[in-house]
Order: C-alpha cells, then sequence, then structure tokens
C-alpha cells in the first residue's frame, strides 16, 4: 500500500487502538472529540477497507477479533511513540500546556486536591485539567488518564510513583459515643462496640491490630509485636471516608479515617470533635502509608505532567495535620 493510499487510514487506525483501550464505543468517541456514530461509521468503513472483520459487537460489551487485536498490537507500540514524540517536540518551546486528565479519591479530592488544582491553574493558564473524583480503581491506560493520586503502601510497579506525602490510618470516635458505651482498653473489646468499616480494596469485616512499641536501643534487636485480629460488626459500611467522617461525628459507633478526612481538634467550627481510640495499637492493611502520584511508565512525560507533580510534592510537603496528637479518649 502506497503512502497516499495509506495516509486517509491513519486516524481510523488510531481510533481502533483506542477502541480496544476503553472497549466501548462512547468512551472511544469521547476521548478524540467525534461523535459514537461517527466512530462506528470509521470503523465499519475500516472493516469494508481491510475486507476482514476487526471489531465484535454486541448490545453488552464491545471487543476485539483475532485480527483486530493482531492489528492493534503490532500498532500500538508506533503510535505511542507518536505521541510521546511529539510531546517532547511541543515541550522544548514556551510555557508548559495541554490537557492533564487527573483521578483521585473523592475525600482527598475534595479537602485536598481541589485546592491544589486551584492555585495550580493560576500558574500555569495554558495547562487544562480534567480532575475526576472516585473511590473505584481506575485502570489509567484503558481509561486514558494522565495521573492518579492515591494512598497506598506499595504502588504498581508498572507505573512511575512520585511520593507526595506521609499518611496514617486512625482509629477514632466521638467523646458522646465513648462516654455512652465506655472506652475500650484491648483490640479484643471491639467485638462489643458499634465499628463502621470501610468497604473496598478488598477489606474484610475484621481488623489486624499490631501493638506500637519504642525500641530502647538501636543495638538490641526488636522484638515481634503483639498482634491481635478483631471482628468487628456494626451499622454502616462505606466506601467514602467522608461518609463515615460524618457517621462518627454523629456518635454512631468507632471507625477508621485516614488522616486527611480527620476534622481538625482545634477548629471551633467542629461541635463534635473526634478523639483517638487504642492509641499504643496500630491497625494494619487499611488504607495507605504515602500519597503517591501514579503514571504508567512511559519513555516521555509530558512537561505539563511534571509541572502538576512538582506543585503536588509542594503543595503536600507537610503532610496532614489534624491536631489529635495530645488527645486520647478517656
Amino acid at each position: 500500500m502506497s503512502a497516499d493510499q495509506l495516509s486517509p487510514l491513519i486516524a481510523d487506525l488510531h481510533l481502533l487502538t483506542v477502541l480496544a483501550a476503553t472497549r466501548s464505543f462512547t468512551e472511544a468517541a469521547r476521548r478524540l472529540g467525534v461523535s459514537k456514530a461517527s466512530a462506528s461509521t470509521r470503523i465499519s468503513e475500516l472493516e469494508r477497507t481491510a475486507g476482514v472483520l476487526l471489531v465484535r459487537r454486541t448490545t453488552r460489551s464491545v471487543g476485539l477479533t483475532e485480527a483486530g487485536q493482531q492489528l492493534v498490537n503490532d500498532m500500538q507500540p508506533a503510535f505511542e511513540r507518536i505521541s510521546e514524540s511529539y510531546t517532547a517536540a511541543r515541550d522544548l518551546v514556551g510555557a508548559p500546556r495541554g490537557l492533564v486528565r487527573v483521578t483521585a479519591p473523592v475525600a482527598l479530592g475534595r479537602q485536598h486536591l481541589a485546592p491544589c488544582v486551584a492555585t495550580f491553574l493560576q500558574r500555569f493558564p495554558d495547562i487544562h485539567i480534567e480532575l475526576e473524583l472516585t473511590d473505584r480503581f481506575v485502570n489509567l491506560a484503558s481509561e486514558g488518564f494522565d495521573l492518579a493520586i492515591r494512598h497506598t503502601n506499595a504502588p504498581p510497579e508498572t507505573h512511575v510513583a512520585w511520593v507526595l506525602c506521609e499518611t496514617r490510618s486512625l482509629l477514632l470516635a466521638s467523646p458522646q459515643y465513648l462516654a455512652r458505651r465506655g472506652v475500650p482498653v484491648h483490640p479484643s473489646e471491639l467485638a462489643a462496640h458499634d465499628c463502621l468499616l470501610y468497604l473496598g480494596g478488598g477489606h474484610t469485616d475484621s481488623w489486624t491490630f499490631v501493638r506500637n512499641t519504642k525500641r530502647k536501643s538501636a543495638k538490641l534487636a526488636e522484638k515481634p509485636r503483639e498482634r491481635v485480629g478483631v471482628h468487628i460488626t456494626g451499622s454502616l459500611k462505606a466506601n467514602n471516608s467522608e461518609v463515615l467522617r460524618d457517621a462518627l461525628l454523629a456518635g454512631l459507633g468507632i471507625g477508621l479515617l485516614p488522616d486527611f478526612s480527620v476534622p481538625d481538634a482545634a477548629s471551633e467550627s467542629e461541635s463534635a470533635p473526634l478523639v483517638p481510640v487504642l492509641p499504643d495499637w496500630q491497625v494494619q492493611g487499611f488504607f495507605g502509608d504515602r500519597i503517591y502520584a501514579l503514571r504508567p511508565w512511559s519513555a516521555q512525560v509530558p512537561k505539563a505532567v511534571q509541572c502538576l507533580v512538582e506543585h503536588l510534592r509542594q503543595s503536600f510537603a507537610r503532610g496532614f495535620k489534624t491536631g489529635l496528637e495530645n488527645t486520647v479518649a478517656r
């Protein structure tokens, strides 16, 4: 096939690779800024020109035939390289610009990321941001995101991971709840309390606690820490830390919150501040111990993405202050 014959097909071949990643004509059309009808028509025309079926269409899903998948496998590296080369050339001159699509958890995004985005856009008026807040796991590559802000203990090895700050999980309750139900002094006592559970991430109806220990000498080997597993029950489970925070403030029970969702104990606006429960114990396996900016690995990171990551690193550098350091449930 000559270059003159191939040129009109390039855009449709690229559409096929995007369709392969999204598995949706609606999402592929949105990513490319065309109508769903246009995307479907172009794929049909590509199949007619190729003389072979490339896409399997059903009422519920879109998939590729063997021929379509082979075509995508052969073309995908070339389109990625073209995109990286174009981005690198554009970044050589002028101020950073372009669209950056970002996803983040709802609570973290509303409370801490949104103010950072506002100041960032004031500094870089030629950069545009699409921010999607969701507590579900997002596949960045297939859904077309440039960056994810997540709290985790172990970022995926297939991604570039920039550390933004440290974070921690806190077991909390309202003073009103503790006055009514009593203050637990050992994790095993939580089985008799109303506990509020975070949904998602494979979490079960149990918490595992490890006793905090202070090492007396660097020369002495650290002793294994005591571990306790507790089955918990309660009236509320939610996949959003803001919902759990509001339930804790309402006195519904004892629950875990990431520090970025904890209301400031020193704030006069909070009528029912929360206090730590079992401060000598640490809950394992919930939320993460660091906030990361994550991006699928690529040889070239757009300058706009680099600028946003650096801005977030500066903004998050001090971590999250809860004001609970000297407040303990009694």
